[in-house]
């Protein structure tokens, strides 16, 4: 195990025009450790998560150089990160393989990684709060031979989810399995819960409320071709996954495919519509889903949100460059996938763009308004960045935690040959309020 130095990366006193007065905003970074930064693997958002806190204790994962996954952790407040190599290695050359990571309430670390239509890769901690990891063990025998994209998921009450698409691009389903922590055994809750029916994939996002509810939305894909996608949908469950509902509260009956999908927005294929985004809730439980499309002249990000029982849409206008979004593999993009949080009156989305210079940039306004500032958080560049963030610490303290690295991210999987970067988290308080 090892100790890293902890840099102070910036700190500045800003008031911002439209604001409520002036925003004492503080951003501090500590480096965690020397990371692979030949893709985007260490970045790509779908993570979930990359850092994650239980009680007052901070986890981090990443690869190394060679490939070997990193664990990190430290005490909030505290200047070093205690850093532990395990035994495990990934194949960092696809940058689909990413590490997710989450804790239990009994404080045991949860790990998957390295997977692109791949077997199940998955493995706890030997004591609770340690970052020594048992042997790799499956969770429930079945559908676990094609994994890709893992995430878990803490639930308010103690119960953890874990979830990932089975088969491939194209033609995937979703799969949801639940871990019992008095029994350390994991059960399988949906065994194909978004049902591409063998000739389309879902790419979702989920976030969890106060209430335990589930919210889930995603796009559909009938092709490896990121072009294909379309239409954002959306559902919740109640009662820890097992049923679910739309927004109406009509009951879906399962599987849910394209035909009984709720649409939230309607977006034609060829938009430029990305998939594995963000979503939060305000404090209504209200939905807000973060993602951005074409539907003028150039990508804009955009918000869907529900309200009142009907979908609306908030439009941004900031970004001036076009692109066109097309091709399989994980692409070059001048923009980040954005991250989506909200605190009472505030709504924020946190991305990269290049006409930005490829800086972290928070973007806000007000919920109930369409006036958006723009404010960057980094003085550098962070290449092929994506955004990842400690939805743990947010819930408790309302303290942006970023996971941060510089990586570079050739077009349709490619690699470059570039020397490690260091691993960060940057710290983010005070955060200008509208």
């Amino acid at each position: 195990m090892g100790y890293s130095k902890f840099l102070v990366f910036l700190t500045a006193i800003i008031c911002i025009k439209g604001l409520t007065g002036c925003s004492s905003l503080k951003v501090n970074q500590s480096e965690v450790g020397q990371g692979w930064s030949g893709n985007s693997v260490n970045t790509v958002i779908f993570r979930n998560s990359a850092i994650t806190t239980h009680k007052n204790v901070q986890f981090t994962a990443y690869y190394d150089n060679d490939g070997y996954m990193i664990l990190a952790k430290r005490q909030h407040g505290q200047k070093v990160w205690q850093v532990a190599k395990t035994q495990y290695k990934g194949n960092i050359k696809d940058a689909h393989n990413d590490i997710s990571i989450a804790v239990d309430v009994s404080g045991y670390l949860h790990v998957s990684w390295d997977h692109h239509d791949t077997r199940l890769r998955y493995a706890r901690g030997t004591e609770p709060l340690g970052l020594i990891l048992d042997d790799e063990q499956s969770m429930v025998g079945d559908n676990e031979l094609k994994v890709t994209y893992p995430e878990f998921h803490n639930l308010p009450r103690g119960r953890l989810l874990f979830c990932y698409r089975s088969g491939a691009s194209g033609r995937g389903n979703m799969v949801i399995n639940s871990y019992d922590v008095a029994t350390q055994k994991w059960t399988r809750l949906q065994d194909n819960l978004l049902n591409g029916e063998n000739v389309r994939s879902a790419y979702w996002q989920m976030c969890i409320d106060a209430n335990s509810n589930i919210h889930l939305s995603w796009v559909w894909r009938e092709s490896w071709d990121v072009a294909d996608n379309h239409d954002i949908c959306y559902a919740i469950s109640k009662d820890g996954g097992v049923s679910w509902e739309r927004s109406n509260g009509d009951k879906y009956n399962l599987p849910i495919t394209m035909a009984t999908a709720e649409i939230a927005w309607e977006i034609p294929k060829n938009s430029s519509l990305i998939n594995q985004t963000s979503m939060t809730v305000d404090a209504d439980n209200n939905p807000y889903i973060a993602n951005y499309w074409n539907d003028r002249d150039k990508p804009q990000y955009k918000v869907v949100y529900l309200k009142e029982g009907k979908w609306n849409l908030k439009d941004t206008d900031f970004r001036q460059g076009s692109f066109s979004l097309g091709g399989g593999g994980t692409k070059s993009i001048p923009i980040s996938r954005p991250e989506i949080l909200i605190n009472k009156s505030t709504l924020y989305l946190l991305y990269r763009d290049s006409e930005r210079d490829n800086k972290i940039t928070l973007a806000s306004t007000n919920i109930n308004k369409n006036n958006w500032e723009l404010l960057d958080l980094t003085n550098q560049s962070v290449g092929q960045w994506e955004p990842n963030y400690d939805k743990e610490w947010w819930a408790q303290q309302k303290q942006l935690h970023i996971f941060s690295q510089k990586v570079t991210q050739v077009d349709g999987e490619g690699v470059k040959d570039v020397l490690p970067e260091p691993v960060t988290v940057i710290e983010a308080k005070n955060l200008p309020k509208q």
